[in-house]
């Protein structure tokens, strides 16, 4: 006869402590990192190994508690379906990084890692065996489900893979694009040593006038006849300074480059290239003025998930933008779908 699951309190032949028959066995302790001051290191609270059922609900209910005393707004229930998903990795080395005072939520680990990332966030597509649905439900619908919540609610779920293994999964209730700025994910290229603002620059003394006491650089002087300029670094704050102040000429290479000319709309519109989907989602949000995930469910099938990342896709591409719960056309999105 069919009966009702619910996860973390299903009376079963496993998870009691003492060991469990079916071989998951939690081997490592979950770590999780909190952000009090984005300047600062973080503060760690450890979750012991222990059995499967115990293990996830103290992570579940340890993350709930850490997140909202920094003021965070994630539910409980989000929270749950994200931290399950430790049992697909076998509980390898589970991390949890809460940032943006609780409202972005990283959760990572070392496991087999998800080779398919878009099926993951389809509804029914799972890799739950049966020893793992003894502690989750195991249909396939945790990672659709916390996506399409928070999208709902203005904010993002993002699929990535760890540094040497395993996934990253990461929450918030602000869109992709900041919650990546927050970690720092997509990687923004470090500034060259010294370019940093704040960074002291030695300045180097002017060259002494003729006949000075001071002692003489091993280069030929200025006021030497024929005597050529040594070279010096481009752009070094000392060098102009001294140039300055003897009232010489400076170089030619030390001119800042001319920034190149704004490119034209229509050779953006060029570079962009939609899937099928894509096309679709633009179609339909052109015809109709506003346009969401419901109502390309409607227009077209598949899953709301699915019409939600297209519409993000084009979102980042600057062809719609969000308003409300629907996205609107851009100026460059009726170009595009001219």
């Amino acid at each position: 006869m069919a009966r009702d699951f619910f996860p973390f309190v299903e009376d079963g032949e496993v998870g009691d402590a003492g060991g469990a028959p079916d071989g998951l066995v939690v081997q490592h302790p979950a770590r999780i990192a909190v952000y009090d001051d984005p300047s600062a290191a973080p503060r760690v609270v450890v979750v012991e190994p222990k059995d499967v059922r115990a293990y996830l609900e103290e992570i579940t209910a340890t993350v709930n508690r850490l997140s909202h005393e920094q003021g965070g707004t994630i539910p409980f229930m989000v929270i749950r379906e994200i931290v399950e998903n430790f049992i697909h990795a076998y509980f390898q080395a589970p991390t949890i990084t809460i940032l943006d005072g609780g409202n972005t939520i990283r959760f990572s680990d070392q496991g087999p890692g998800i080779k398919e990332k878009s099926l993951a966030l389809e509804f029914g597509t799972t890799s739950a065996t049966e020893d793992m649905r003894r502690y989750i439900r195991g249909v396939g619908s945790g990672l659709p489900y916390a996506q399409q919540y928070m999208e709902d609610k203005g904010g993002s779920l993002e699929i990535e893979d760890n540094i040497s293994g395993g996934t990253v999964v990461t929450i918030s209730t602000r869109p992709a694009h900041d919650a990546r700025g927050l970690s720092n994910a997509g990687g923004e290229k470090d500034e060259p040593v010294g370019a940093q603002q704040g960074w002291p620059v030695a300045a180097a003394p002017a060259p002494p006038y003729p006949g000075a006491a001071t002692a003489q650089p091993a280069w030929p002087q200025p006021w030497q006849q024929g005597a050529p300029w040594p070279q010096q670094p481009a752009g070094y704050p000392g060098y102009q300074t001294a140039y300055q102040q003897q009232g010489w000429q400076q170089p030619g290479w030390q001119q800042a480059p001319q920034p190149a000319p704004p490119q034209p709309a229509w050779a953006a519109a060029a570079d962009v290239s939609l899937d099928d989907r894509g096309r679709q989602a633009l179609s339909l949000v052109l015809e109709r003025g506003a346009a969401g995930p419901t109502d390309l469910v409607q227009a077209y099938g598949s899953s709301a998930a699915t019409w939600s990342r297209a519409l993000a896709s084009l979102a980042s591409q600057g062809a719609v933008m969000k308003v409300g719960q629907k996205y609107q056309p851009t100026e460059f999105g009726r170009m595009l779908g001219a």
